[in-house]
């Protein structure tokens, strides 16, 4: 090996793998379609938080908005799995991602003839979720048909960090443009954005599920799938550790303030930070090609999310909070991309959208309950014990699941069982 060559290699152990991208042009133009939709989205979140406060100068009103997004995504999360466990995905993608596209333009359309409607607001936010859920089992299964098993760990990377990109630029270029230009404008940018997840999605061959049995995907077939699978079902258990024990976002407001002597841009320093240690985790993610035991990675990656919530509760530096957060970014995408890889690889064809409707559930439902439970053990004792202690309460608890699931420790990324 050359001097010129080596650095090359090493490179290619530390960075994301881009082997996907170059490999495939289905799935190089599906990423790039997510990516510009994902920027488009959330620059519509922020667009609809900032107009609901308008309209109505409530707080409260502006937290509904989150709760109109959140039911329907748990309520559909399940079925638009057995959907897309049913019908071709490519075209349950299609229908996807058209309907959001047509829900950002009545927003525009809206905006521009000067309807100011908060059920409006929150109508479309509702349907928005629906379309979501329908939207991201199908694209999820999609995924292991495009690429073959090996090439799948760094296609997951990739995804995450499309996601992190379009979290932490969408809203924050939705303020600019809502700023300078009006909502009508973010939300026509939204609307076009969607036509670059369109175009790719309408490049795809059809993609109907690998049917063994049944014609018809029952939820309960998919959850009953699940309860007989103990490494799959293992998954969804480690992630709930972190996400209901150790979730501090609720807290971030109170302890910028008490912690910090900070203010609004304190508070959103905190929420970044972690958003910005996710994005370092897929683009520093290559090392992970050589892991193959997979639960222990997870397992691993929780206890080290755990540890780093519970040293951000004892940090009074902000620059060391912040630090313990991305730290937690960081381990929390290293969880992320080991366990959806576990799904596609492990799970058979006719399963993966149940089960992505399952995750979409878990990821959107444990983090609420996450900032209930925070919330809860602030008030009656205080935000550093509710942060600290939630964190090592995490590191106990995967600890002591760790123990009882031997096979998942166990598990081989060469020889996978569900």
């Amino acid at each position: 090996m050359t001097g010129v060559e080596a650095p090359q290699e090493e490179k290619r152990r530390i960075f994301a793998d881009l082997t996907p991208l170059r490999t495939s042009a289905d799935y190089r133009r599906l990423w790039f379609g997510n990516t510009v939709s994902w920027v488009g989205q959330g620059m519509t979140t922020l667009a609809i938080s900032l107009q609901v406060y308008d309209i109505t100068g409530s707080a409260f009103s502006v937290g509904l908005v989150g709760l109109f997004s959140l039911v329907p995504l748990v309520v559909f999360g399940l079925y638009g799995g057995a959907i897309a466990d049913t019908v071709d995905r490519r075209t349950l993608g299609l229908v996807g991602a058209t309907g959001a596209a047509v829900l950002s333009a009545a927003l525009a359309t809206a905006a521009f003839a000067g309807f100011h409607r908060v059920g409006f607001l929150y109508a479309i936010v509702a349907l928005q979720a629906v379309c979501g859920a329908l939207n991201a089992p199908a694209r999820s299964a999609m995924i292991p048909r495009l690429l073959p098993p090996e090439q799948l760990r760094a296609a997951n990377a990739l995804n995450s960090m499309v996601m992190t990109f379009g979290t932490l630029v969408g809203p924050s270029l939705g303020g600019v443009v809502v700023g300078f230009a009006g909502y009508q404008t973010a939300y026509t940018i939204d609307a076009l954005a969607f036509f670059a997840s369109l175009y790719a999605m309408w490049r795809l061959p059809s993609m109907p599920p690998e049917h063994t049995g049944a014609k018809r995907a029952s939820v309960l077939d998919g959850l009953r799938f699940l309860g007989t699978r103990p490494n799959l079902r293992a998954t969804f258990v480690s992630d709930l550790f972190a996400m209901i024990l150790a979730q501090p976002k609720a807290l971030f407001p109170a302890v910028a303030v008490l912690w910090f002597g900070g203010d609004a841009t304190t508070t959103g320093l905190l929420v970044a930070a972690p958003a910005f240690g996710a994005l370092l985790g897929g683009v520093i993610s290559g090392w992970q090609n050589r892991i193959r035991r997979h639960g222990q990675a997870i397992l691993v990656s929780v206890a080290a999310w755990g540890l780093a919530i519970a040293a951000f509760g004892l940090s009074r530096n902000l620059w060391i909070g912040l630090l313990c957060l991305a730290v937690a970014g960081y381990a929390d995408t290293s969880s992320m991309i080991f366990r959806n890889t576990m799904m596609q690889v492990a799970a058979p064809d006719e399963m993966r959208g149940r089960l992505q409707g399952v995750f979409i559930v878990v990821v959107a439902g444990g983090p609420r309950l996450g900032d209930f439970v925070a919330g809860s053990v602030a008030d009656l004792t205080s935000p550093a014990l509710a942060v600290t202690g939630g964190g090592l309460a995490c590191v106990l608890g995967i600890g002591v699941f760790s123990l009882y699931a031997r096979g998942f420790r166990r598990y081989d990324a060469l020889d996978p069982k569900p």
